[in-house]
């Protein structure tokens, strides 16, 4: 279908990115149907205002299945509209960079969790207990029950504690923005996947439709053709 020179768009009057009219897929054309009195399905539409109607009717769609739109879905009816990428980098990803207390959280509780951290552990135990117990020193500085070596672990199970708090929480902020990401890429792609459908169909059904037309028009000059002989 060729452009006129004069052609415009029905909806804003544009005359720059226009795309035929007939094209559009039957549910997007329903809903401009109601939204613009006259709409003309033969006619011209620019390309922000295929977006804009595109937009309308997914929200509609989400809103009939879901019941509403959350924050995470405007996002995603933002990005379709805009023609964005919704993915984003690992630093983009968790937002501002973390303090140097959680960074020192994060380290910590790393460190506390490996056999490394294990095996220290382990020697130091046993050298105070032994260096306590044997006949080194004549007074040992924490003879047995290692009354000392008792207050600093508790000490440092007192410390260790939290830290790993942190570290856990702000694991858990990553694995909660994380699965949001990934729900609104999800549902982009489905939303992406029905439309690619439905134009397919439609694409299909408006070729069918030329196809028979052309169909006809050869019956036609072949009747002609026929009554001439």
């Amino acid at each position: 279908m060729s452009k006129p020179n004069n052609a415009t768009c029905q909806i804003c009057g544009s005359r720059t990115r226009l795309h035929p009219a007939s094209l559009i897929r039957p549910a997007i054309a329903e809903l401009i149907a109601r939204a613009k009195p006259g709409w003309d399905p033969h006619g011209w539409i620019c390309e922000n205002d295929v977006q804009h109607f595109r937009g309308d009717y997914v929200r509609s769609l989400l809103t009939d299945e879901q019941g509403e739109v959350n924050a995470l879905e405007k996002e995603v009816l933002e990005s379709l509209r805009e023609h964005e990428i919704l993915a984003r980098g690992p630093i983009e990803r968790w937002g501002p960079r973390p303090t140097l207390g959680q960074r020192a959280a994060d380290r910590i509780a790393s460190f506390g969790g490996s056999w490394p951290f294990i095996a220290i552990f382990f020697a130091v135990l046993m050298s105070w207990m032994l260096i306590n117990s044997a006949a080194v020193l004549q007074q040992p500085f924490d003879p047995f029950p290692f009354i000392l070596l008792n207050l600093v672990l508790s000490c440092l199970a007192a410390i260790q504690a939290p830290i790993i708090m942190m570290s856990q929480n702000r694991q858990a902020q990553r694995d909660r923005l994380q699965a949001e990401h990934d729900y609104q890429i999800n549902l982009k792609a489905e939303l992406e996947i029905r439309h690619l459908h439905q134009k397919i169909d439609h694409l299909l059904s408006h070729q069918w439709e030329r196809l028979i037309e052309i169909q006809e028009v050869q019956m036609e000059l072949m009747e002609e053709v026929r009554r001439k002989r």
